[in-house]
Formats: C-alpha cells, sequence, structure tokens
C-alpha cells in the first residue's frame, strides 16, 4: 500500500474516532432523561433540584462552546480534543460515583465543559482535514449521522442502563470511551492551530461565556420562575448586558475571539441562524415524544427507547444521502428540503390521538422528522464551515454548535411553557395530549421560520459555487 493510500486510510479512521467522540457528546445530553426518577429516588434529590441534573450539563456545553471551539484553533486542535474527552471521561466517572445531589450536579457541569472543549475541536479537524468538496461532504454525512442518531440512542441506551446494570452506568459509560479514544488520538490526528493567532482574547471570552451560561440559565429556569418574574427578566437583562460587552470589546481588540468579519460571508450566518431554529425545533421533539408515549400511551422506559430505533436508523440513512445530494444539488436545496420534512413531520405529531399506538401514529411522523434531520443537519454545518479560512475553523464549529444548542434550550423553554399553559393543573391523559399538541405546533412554525431563513439567508451562489468546486474536485486529499 503507497504511502498515499496509507494516509488516506487513516483520514477515515480518525473520522471514525471524532464520531465515536461526538455520539457520546450528543448521547449524553439525553441519556440522562430517561434515568432521571431513578437518579432522583437514590439520591433524594428534591422535585426542583432534579431537572439539573440534566440542565447543568447544557447550562455549560452551551455556555463554553464558543469559547472551546476558538481556543482550539489558538493552542492546538488535537490537544484541545484529548483534553475534552480526560475531562469529559474523567467527571462522568466522579458523576457515576456520586453519593449526593450537589456531586452529581457539579460533575454534569463539568462534563458539559469537556464536551464544550472536545465537540467544535472535533469538528474542526474533520473540515481541516478533508477539503472542500465531495470528501468533506462524505464525511459531514457520517458525521451527521453519527451526532442526529445520538439523541435517540441516547433514549434507547439509558432505559437498557438503567433498569440493567444501574443508574450509575448511564455515566460510566462513557468513561472507557472517552480515555481510549484520547489516547489513541495521537497516533491518527495530526495536530493543527491557526498560526496567525498568537494572542488569546481573555476579556471577550470572559463575556461571552459568562453572557451564554447566563441566557441559557434564564431559559432553562423560565418555565419555574415564570417568564415574566424578576428573575427571568434580570437574567435576560444580564446576558444582553454581557453579550453587548462582548461585541463592544472585540470591536476593539487587536487579537478578537470572534471577528466579526466572517459575518460578512452571508451564508454562514445564515447557516447559525438555520442552525438556532432547527434546534428549536427538534431537540424539544425527542422530549414531547417520550412524554407521550410513557404518561398518554404508558410505554416504560425500554419501551419507549426502543420506540425510537426506527427514527435513530432513519437519521442515519437521511444523512449519507444528503451528503451525497449536497455534492450534485448543493447545500441550500438539500437544507430547504430537510426544514420542509422537519415541520412536516412536527404538524403529523401535532394530531397525535389520545388512545394512539406506535405503528398508527408515531412511526410515520418520526420517519419523517428523521428525514428531515438527516437533511438539514448536514447541508447546515457544511454550509456554516463553508467559506471560513481555516484559522477561523474551531471558531465556525463552535458557533454553529453554539446556534444549535442555545436554539434548543429556547425551544425547549418556550414549547414546554406552551405546554403547560395548554395542560394548567389537569394530569389526565386528555389533557396532556392537548398540551403536546400545541407544543408540536409550535414545533412545526418554528421549523418552517427555519425553512423561510434558508431559502432567504442562504445565498444560491454560495450553494452552487460548492456544487462546483465538488464535482471539480472529486477525490483531492488531505488539505494539511
Amino acid at each position: 500500500m503507497t504511502e498515499t493510500a496509507v494516509a488516506q486510510e487513516r483520514r477515515w479512521i480518525a473520522l471514525a474516532l471524532l464520531c465515536v467522540a461526538q455520539f457520546v457528546v450528543v448521547l449524553d445530553a439525553s441519556i440522562v432523561n430517561v434515568a432521571l426518577p431513578t437518579i432522583g429516588r437514590a439520591l433524594h434529590f428534591s422535585e426542583s433540584n432534579l431537572p439539573w441534573v440534566v440542565n447543568a450539563y447544557v447550562l455549560t456545553f452551551g455556555g463554553f462552546l464558543l469559547l472551546g471551539g476558538r481556543v482550539s484553533d489558538v493552542i492546538g486542535r488535537r490537544r484541545m480534543f484529548m483534553a475534552g474527552l480526560v475531562l469529559f471521561a474523567l467527571a462522568s466517572l466522579l458523576g457515576g460515583l456520586s453519593t449526593t445531589s450537589t456531586q452529581l450536579i457539579t460533575a454534569r457541569a463539568v462534563q458539559g465543559i469537556g464536551a464544550a472543549l472536545l465537540s467544535p475541536a472535533a469538528l474542526s479537524i474533520v473540515t481541516t482535514t478533508f477539503q472542500d468538496g465531495s470528501e468533506r461532504n462524505k464525511a459531514l454525512g457520517v458525521w451527521g449521522a453519527v451526532a442526529g442518531s445520538g439523541g435517540a440512542a441516547g433514549v434507547l441506551l439509558g432505559g437498557a442502563l438503567t433498569q440493567g446494570p444501574g443508574w450509575q452506568w448511564v455515566l460510566w459509560v462513557n468513561v472507557p470511551i472517552g480515555l481510549i479514544a484520547a489516547a489513541i488520538a495521537p497516533t491518527l490526528i495530526a495536530e493543527s492551530r491557526a498560526k496567525a493567532l498568537r494572542h488569546f482574547d481573555f476579556s471577550g471570552a470572559l463575556s461571552v461565556t459568562a453572557g451564554l451560561s447566563v441566557l441559557v440559565y434564564a431559559l432553562v429556569e423560565a418555565n419555574s420562575a415564570g417568564w415574566g418574574s424578576a428573575q427571568t427578566i434580570a437574567l435576560l437583562a444580564l446576558a444582553a448586558g454581557l453579550l453587548a460587552a462582548f461585541v463592544v470589546i472585540e470591536q476593539r481588540s487587536k487579537a478578537p475571539l470572534m471577528p466579526f468579519s466572517i459575518f460578512r460571508v452571508r451564508t454562514v450566518t445564515g447557516a447559525n441562524v438555520v442552525g438556532l431554529l432547527t434546534g428549536g425545533s427538534l431537540f424539544s421533539m425527542f422530549f414531547f415524544i417520550s412524554l407521550y408515549m410513557q404518561q398518554v400511551l404508558g410505554y416504560d422506559a425500554i419501551k419507549a427507547g426502543l420506540s425510537y430505533l426506527p427514527l435513530a436508523l432513519s437519521i442515519i440513512v437521511a444523512a449519507g444521502v444528503a451528503s451525497q445530494l449536497v455534492t450534485r444539488v448543493g447545500f441550500k436545496p438539500v437544507l430547504a428540503t430537510g426544514m420542509a420534512l422537519i415541520a412536516a413531520g412536527l404538524l403529523w405529531f401535532s394530531r397525535i390521538p389520545v388512545h394512539g399506538s406506535f405503528l398508527g401514529d408515531i412511526l410515520g411522523p418520526s420517519l419523517l422528522a428523521a428525514v428531515g434531520l438527516g437533511f438539514a443537519f448536514v447541508p447546515v454545518t457544511i454550509a456554516a464551515v463553508s467559506g471560513v479560512r481555516d484559522q477561523d475553523q474551531g471558531l465556525a464549529s463552535g458557533m454553529i454548535n453554539t446556534s444549535q444548542q442555545v436554539g434548543g434550550a429556547l425551544g425547549l423553554a418556550v414549547l414546554s411553557a406552551i405546554s403547560t399553559s395548554v395542560i394548567g393543573t389537569g394530569h389526565d391523559r386528555a389533557t396532556l395530549t392537548s398540551g403536546f399538541h400545541s407544543a408540536f405546533l409550535a414545533g412545526a412554525a418554528i421549523a418552517t421560520l427555519g425553512l423561510l431563513a434558508t431559502l432567504t439567508l442562504i445565498r444560491g451562489s454560495d450553494s452552487r459555487a460548492h456544487v462546483e468546486l465538488a464535482q471539480a474536485l472529486p477525490t483531492v486529499g488531505a488539505a494539511g
């Protein structure tokens, strides 16, 4: 085998390693949900503190993503990938060993920081390893399949582990994966960094991380505190002030954390808007489907988890198809199709009956939304990093991850508020179903906004240029 062939094979093995790490990150956002009642009883959580097993992870993950992406550009993408993996694995170990609620919530927060370091580093390694064109499309198709199916797989695996060896294994499953991946990363992944970036913008990093963290905290607490409460209004105002300070700092900094010139690439800006709306419409879908199956149809954790299997498999297939279509027709048509399918799937879900069944009422819209997710996730990621300089790939990766995570937190908060306002104090199955109807309908509306944003903000010329590049350079090797 020639040296070129060996290098080609090594890149694809490295992609597999990167995707496994990303799968664990996405998985961890949902795997704990099924175990929450068991964890609550085991560690004597109060009802108000139990959601923080999930929220602590979401808070630090969403808050530190942008920082993690830029740090990887400055000090090395492989180095940050490995550091994030080790931190994530050790926090998972300590989380499973927790004997108090405070210990577990702290461990979950540290897990989120680890995920925020490794996730944008992994994506930027993919985009700098595979040159823009057909090979990068294939690589991001695999990335999208793995990342998109992680949420569904988390529900399935969470139920099996909780009812099997115990809730601790929901966290401990990450430990061997993280440590082994970190150990073999140096043999497969070359170090890369932006050599032009020699200074780090600490004040910008502090303001944006604090601003995003406060924003996510305000969103996850809004339903319990009240959207019009003094707490929510004060937190949102504080988040706005911190983010405004970040903008001022960046405009005056000689080495800004986020050079705003990146927003001159209209497609990158549009991709992040669509990413925000995709997260807002889809992340909550898994939440409400789970509630419907368990609270209305009476499914146990294992049966509810198995019901996600067709959805997860469909995402994998759709992402592979989407990567091929992007090479042929461009990312804009594929993304628009994906957003339309997501909206249609959620609209279908808004008609679920009280006395429903899996085959008659869940499978069909699940498959439609799954194909939409695969068709949306891959092209929006490609669009978000297309036309971006190599020295800004970590930043671009952190931006699209942040958009999706903040969108997910915002969507879940808003749709939960809508659902709760309909349900009120009623807990019968008919009232619950009515609340879920409203949430799915609102999710469909958000996805429709995502479709409109795709059509108006994503440049067709950029999409066509991507096709020309992909078809002109179908088998180009590594970018360096």
